[in-house]
């Protein structure tokens, strides 16, 4: 699309990308592997993109790989709204998955009143893909709601292991809060078994009716691209758009 609208002589070509893929693969994580984040960047570029709009990049440095601006908007006010709206704010814990998520769950956080913060020590097998073993948890959830935040749901392996490890520490009730809902492979049976009481992501990828369940919720990231696209194609400013607290 994007080779066809260069050759067409277009002006100036904007990808709205709301589900970057191949982010994961953003480093070599053993030798002979490729950097296809990278490679996804180089592709646009060479096709003629000009500029790259997404929501909630797997890791932040991917803005980097793109030789032009990017606009890196964040789902988080939406998930973090919508949570707030349903539940008592003074027994709610945000759970990150791992370590390397707690800024993310401080900022969750912020938008709902300085409520706790707990993350789940996990360790990842380098030969499995996509699937993390599961740890202890680190914080007090006994008696409380807990909101396990991730970017993404893929086998949902991890998130589903979070929340057993909550149950088993003594929280009340577990959400699962997520932008982009994969579902890969076991993720629907695994969900649908898993002792969640909701599951909450966007649709920045189309989600099947036959992968759809009771306890599933979800949101339109659709206001959030209008807003962005109108204040990029009206020179306006898109920084509040960036900071996650718009």
């Amino acid at each position: 699309m994007v080779d066809a609208l260069k050759r067409a002589s277009a002006k100036r070509i904007t990808v709205v990308l709301p589900f970057y893929g191949y982010a994961r693969q953003d480093k070599k994580h053993r030798g002979r592997e490729p950097i296809s984040a990278r490679l996804m960047a180089d592709l646009f570029k060479t096709a003629g993109a000009d500029r790259l709009m997404c929501v909630d990049l797997h890791t932040s440095q991917i803005q980097g790989f793109f030789d032009g601006p990017v606009d890196h908007l964040f789902a988080l006010p939406l998930l973090a709204n919508y949570v707030g709206s349903k539940v008592d704010r003074k027994n709610l814990v945000i759970v990150s998955p791992d370590s390397g998520r707690v800024r993310v769950a401080e900022r969750w956080s912020e938008i709902l009143g300085g409520c706790s913060i707990a993350f789940i020590h996990k360790t990842r097998d380098p030969k499995v893909p996509n699937e993390a073993t599961t740890g202890k948890v680190v914080g007090d959830v006994k008696g409380m709601t807990c909101v396990v935040i991730d970017d993404m749901i893929d086998t949902a392996g991890t998130v589903t292991k979070a929340v057993d490890a909550l149950i088993e520490a003594g929280a009340k009730d577990v959400i699962i809060a997520a932008t982009h809902a994969v579902l890969s492979g076991p993720a629907i049976d695994r969900l649908k078994k898993s002792r969640v009481s909701e599951v909450v992501v966007t649709n920045t990828l189309p989600i099947a009716e036959e992968n759809r369940f009771d306890n599933l919720t979800v949101l339109s990231i659709a206001p959030l691209l209008a807003r962005a696209i109108k204040e990029v194609f009206e020179d306006g400013s898109v920084t509040s758009l960036f900071d996650g607290h718009s």
